[in-house]
């Protein structure tokens, strides 16, 4: 078990003990954090309560107005009242009145018939039907449309209303992807996967809403306390609230600290205010944050994550729920910087702001969503006017678009094709970053027309030389995404450094399982007993480097974390370890976490995800047929899964069932699975069955579908070498290489092919970039081209 001073990050637990249908609530509270850590919470202190309640329950908001009605005011017409609406005359933004929008040749209509409203548009079989809308989502800057399905079903129409005023080029029909085209057995189109409400969105749009999915019938009966965010989405089931509020009304006192809740989202409770020291240019907290609790409720739907637990308990830790993504590539830029939708919670606990104790409500009105104050006034409270607010600092005309402090440090991203969403990381421009890593800069987004180098000198010419030269934690973990010969070493250092955001350690320590090295060995053991959950959690993932054996004495204790997403994550490391040589309490230990992960994809039943997930546990513990029938479920739900049929594929290979094999991939393709792994993966077993010539029509098509992914084409170039055709093959590799220049098993086969036709120049060139990539194996790769000279000069 974790000792107590290692229970920290899991804030406002509450421990319930069950007896003749009354809980006792015990609350775990954290004491101040580590000075020397900013942003780490200390250890947990226990403050006991000793009301006793029933288990709490939803009331509505009308239980809440008799006594908050002026944050019943605050909320009404804000973002989250409005989350979600019945269709009808007041609720519907977007134009009815027989309006048309076309998209890539597909024509919707928007009307009404007998007071409802309707789309005529593309089905789920590329045919036009009329829809009837059910449900509004969302106000501003854009209102999208909920058309109810058959089992229980609620999909999303793509075709979006643009609600900003006309001179802003709203009040139009649009289409969410505007650029390309999406037919309608593609997974974004709107009647598929991707695009249902039920899975996608509904958890963050309505409160104590419960999916309800049947796997068996493969259909829905979502159910909700109330259609928006309402007051008990954030605070919690308020029965027992009204109930302290009725008690100390009566008595005018009482020990409840939660006042009926699990947990307290009182600004108050966290500890400190905001103020500034005779001599300070910043404030600061009068006293540390005392907890996460306000962030982590917000961070439940403002963050990119997955759902691991059906029944969401709030006070919790969002890892006891969740698992939010880290700093992915292709989904931030590799300094962190917003790319991808990630909802604010991944970038915010980048920033400094985090770090000093800022909390969402520091900027943000809990009840209307709004920030305080518009312009630098805002800012003001925290950083003086006078030194920050003035063209010594920003260098640029007093009060200006461009003189504001967002403009600099919180840069905008355009989503949804209208919606303009800060980046809540609150950093200063890096042009120097920008010039090594390729990421963007606040410069450069409103000087569009300027270079890179240009912003660069601008930035010296005001602050000098030496402005924001240190190391950034963008550079290892952009060293490391591209896996970078070297790379280990900076993200060691990243994942041991205590003064980077947590979600970029985590990161780092994720993305040392690409060096089997010992000093990654040992950065990954140093991460399995972090303070920061989102930490250990990434550090499990990566020990799948090693061996099973090394994996059970360091993982095995983490199975019973106090935070669910890392046992987890320790049960799923631990499944393919022999147990034959365990105690029968291990056995259990282990089975019991496997039984609970794979609990936790069964939350997301409804996805085809899930139950690759499951599958792949019972293939690691040798359970083929239930493998097979996990993989048949995930192609039942969503016969477009490409990565299912692959997997039963392998499956079918691995177990000596060759032919099936073949015709599972064909049946793929068949079925209109165009995609480049279907492709791939049917090529080899082409090979496998000696037919070269159509495994490469099936590389080629892998290519011409995906031709980012350079083991496709790769595999092409080798397999045209493999049949006599090495000009084909030198083609096809040096376009591959173009493509993906830092590819060394590219490279490899352009020195060796080149070599093998005569071709010594090319050779020795490739040889020398792949020695660049390849420091480790400079001896060899340098006797290679000590050969390749002597031959050019006997």
């Amino acid at each position: 078990m974790r000792t107590a001073h290692k229970q920290a990050a899991l804030l406002a637990t509450a421990v319930l003990l069950i007896a003749a249908g009354v809980v006792a609530v015990f609350l775990w509270w954290p004491t101040p954090p580590n000075p020397n850590t900013p942003g780490t919470p200390g250890a947990p202190g226990v403050v006991a309560v000793s009301v006793m309640y029933p288990p709490a329950t939803y009331i509505g908001r009308s239980g809440c107005t008799e006594c908050h009605q002026q944050q019943h005011d605050l909320w009404a017409g804000s973002h989250h009242d409005l989350a979600m609406q019945p269709a009808d005359d007041q609720t519907v933004l977007g134009n009815f009145d027989d309006a048309s929008f076309t998209h890539h040749g597909v024509t919707s209509r928007f009307f009404k018939r007998d007071g409802k409203y309707f789309v005529n548009t593309e089905g789920p079989d590329g045919k036009l039907y009329d829809y009837e809308i059910a449900y509004t989502f969302g106000v501003t800057p854009l209102q999208q449309y909920l058309i109810a399905f058959p089992g229980g079903r609620y999909q999303v129409l793509s075709v979006c209303w643009d609600s900003r005023p006309k001179p802003e080029g709203g009040q139009r029909w649009y289409h969410l992807y505007a650029d390309e085209p999406i037919p309608h057995n593609d997974p974004l189109h709107w009647t598929g996967p991707n695009q249902n409400w039920n899975f996608m969105c509904a958890e963050c749009h309505s409160t104590d809403l419960k999916k309800n999915y049947d796997l068996k019938a493969d259909s829905y009966n979502t159910t909700w306390s109330e259609i928006n965010v309402s007051c008990e989405a954030c605070h919690g089931p308020a029965s027992n609230h009204v109930k302290w509020a009725e008690r100390s009304a009566r008595h005018h006192s009482d020990n409840d600290e939660t006042k009926g809740f699990l947990f307290s989202l009182n600004p108050n409770d966290a500890g400190g205010t905001w103020m500034f020291d005779a001599d300070a240019d910043t404030a600061q907290r009068t006293r540390p944050r005392q907890d996460d609790a306000m962030l982590q409720a917000c961070a439940r739907c403002h963050s990119r994550r997955s759902v691991i637990a059906e029944n969401y308990q709030h006070g919790q830790h969002l890892l006891d729920t969740h698992r939010p993504q880290l700093l992915t590539q292709n989904i931030y830029h590799p300094d962190g910087q917003i790319l991808d939708e990630v909802y604010v919670y991944g970038s915010f606990i980048q920033s400094k702001m985090y770090q000093q104790g800022v909390t969402c409500i520091d900027c943000h009105d809990a009840h209307s969503m709004q920030v305080y104050s518009r312009g630098n006034s805002l800012c003001a409270t925290c950083h003086k006017p006078d030194v920050f607010d003035t063209p010594s600092h920003h260098f640029h005309e007093q009060g200006t678009e461009s003189a504001s402090c967002v403009a600099c440090h919180m840069p905008t991203k355009t989503y949804m094709g209208v919606d303009d969403r800060l980046d809540h990381s609150i950093r200063v421009p890096r042009p120097d970053l920008s010039m090594s890593l390729g990421t963007p800069n606040a410069c450069n987004q409103c000087h569009s027309d300027q270079s890179y180098e240009w912003a660069q000198d601008a930035v010296i010419k005001w602050y000098g030389p030496g402005r924001r030269q240190e190391t950034h934690y963008g550079e290892a973990l952009h060293a490391g995404h591209n896996q970078m010969p070297g790379a280990d070493q900076p993200l060691a250092k990243l994942a041991a450094d205590p003064t980077s955001p947590g979600i970029a350690r985590a990161t780092a320590v994720s993305l040392l399982r690409d060096y089997p090295t010992r000093e990654s060995f040992e950065s990954i053991l140093a991460g399995l007993k972090s303070d920061d959950p989102m930490i250990r959690f990434a550090a499990l993932g990566s020990l799948e480097m090693a061996d099973p054996e090394m994996r059970l004495p360091v993982a095995y204790d983490l199975l019973t974390d106090p935070v669910l997403a890392v046992r987890l994550e320790a049960a799923r490391v631990l499944a393919d370890v022999d147990t034959a040589g365990l105690s029968e309490e291990q056995r259990q230990a282990i089975d019991q976490g496997i039984d609970a992960y794979i609990a936790s994809e069964v939350v997301n039943a409804d996805r085809a995800e899930s139950h690759l997930n499951i599958a792949l546990i019972h293939t690691r513990r040798s359970r083929n047929e239930l493998a097979e029938q996990s993989y048949r479920t995930a192609i039942r739900i969503n016969p477009a899964f490409a990565q299912a049929y692959v997997n039963l594929a392998d499956l079918y290979r691995a177990t000596g069932r060759d032919a099936e094999s073949l015709q599972l991939l064909r049946d793929a393709v068949d079925a209109g699975v165009n995609q480049g792994v279907i492709h791939y993966s049917l090529g080899l077993a082409l090979v496998r069955q000696g037919n070269a010539t159509q495994a490469i029509d099936a590389f080629r098509q892998a290519v011409q579908i995906e031709p980012d992914d350079a083991q496709f084409g790769y595999t092409l170039g080798i397999a045209l070498n493999s049949t006599g055709d090495p000009a084909q093959a030198l083609q096809v590799l040096s376009d591959n290489h173009h493509r993906h220049p830092d590819d060394q098993p590219t490279l490899y086969a352009l020195m060796t092919i080149s070599r093998d036709n005569g071709d010594l120049e090319k050779a020795v060139g490739y040889a020398n970039s792949l020695l660049l990539l390849q420091p480790e194996n400079a001896a060899a790769v340098e006797a290679f081209i000590q050969q390749i000279q002597a031959q050019l000069n006997p």
